[in-house]
């Protein structure tokens, strides 16, 4: 009997602000799978399929910081197993608590349980910034500021939109330029339908921020991408925006934190709130506009 094929994991050494550039390089390497675990020490894993000779780790060198710490062999049937490794269920801010699909586990008392099925799609609460943005969410509710449309530019799964609509936002829209977000959001929808408060938490769309239907005024904006996608996007963002309406802004890094705050300010954003976990920072901004 011939052996079964074997598929190739590594273990990686990757700075969460090398994390973009590294995925799309592996990608193009015929990665077959990423991820970076939920809990500390936050591990970042890279699979290759049986039929891919994975590349000379040395290439990582064009990157800072970055190196493969291990390399592991194992067959196929080993592959749901290993893929679902380090991510286990945790609690997020006052409200959430996140367990993955596989994970038959009730919610502790006084707790939202959300379901995530990691894969394609950011956003499945494991990364800082997604747990930032609920954090200064559950703020907002609070403050009983969701009470007007809300829309998540980038939303990956689309759990921050589901968030939002959790804590009682009941206008809101959410869109991603990845095609993989459209069937990712949809599977988020369903998961999650037993907690949701009615049918139709949010409309998920595959598109861009200029697509015709986004012809309205907002009261918050979820972003929670790149800083420099913030930058780029400002102008348009802030013609979405409600004049005293909000801004979640993420996927920071920390010592960029004057840079962003500066960047909203001359904006006419009044940074109202700044959190910090790990190297990330989520910053809660007002428009004068």
């Amino acid at each position: 009997m011939s052996e079964a094929p074997l598929h190739t994991r590594w273990l990686m050494k990757l700075p969460p602000d090398q994390e973009d550039m590294v995925t799309d390089w592996l990608l193009e390497r015929r990665a077959s799978a990423m991820y970076r675990e939920a809990e500390p020490s936050m591990r970042f894993y890279a699979y290759f399929p049986p039929d891919v000779a994975p590349p000379d780790p040395g290439a990582l060198s064009i990157f800072d910081g970055v190196s493969v710490i291990s390399t592991e062999r194992f067959a196929d049937e080993d592959w749901l197993a290993k893929s679902r490794e380090g991510f286990g269920s945790f609690e997020v801010g006052r409200v959430f608590f996140i367990r993955p699909l596989w994970k038959e586990e009730q919610a502790p008392p006084g707790r939202i349980p959300l379901i995530v099925n990691p894969g394609l799609a950011f956003g499945t609460g494991g990364h800082e910034t997604t747990r930032l943005c609920m954090c200064l969410l559950e703020d907002l509710a609070l403050d009983k500021a969701l009470n007007g449309p809300v829309l998540d530019i980038g939303s990956g799964t689309g759990i921050l939109a589901f968030a939002a609509h959790l804590l009682g936002a009941e206008d809101i829209t959410a869109f991603d330029i990845d095609p993989d977000c459209g069937p990712a959001m949809a599977e988020f929808i369903q998961m999650n339908s037993a907690a949701a408060r009615h049918t139709s938490p949010f409309l998920p769309f595959v598109g861009t921020l200029e697509d015709p239907r986004l012809n309205r005024k907002y009261k918050l904006l979820l972003a929670n991408i790149l800083l420099e996608t913030i930058q780029e996007l400002l102008p348009l963002m802030l013609q979405k925006l409600a004049p005293n309406g909000y801004l979640i802004a993420s996927g920071i890094l920390a010592e960029r934190q004057d840079e962003a705050l500066l960047n909203l300010a001359v904006s006419g954003l009044k940074p109202i709130r700044v959190t910090l976990e790990g190297e990330w920072i989520a910053v809660l901004a007002q428009y004068s506009g």
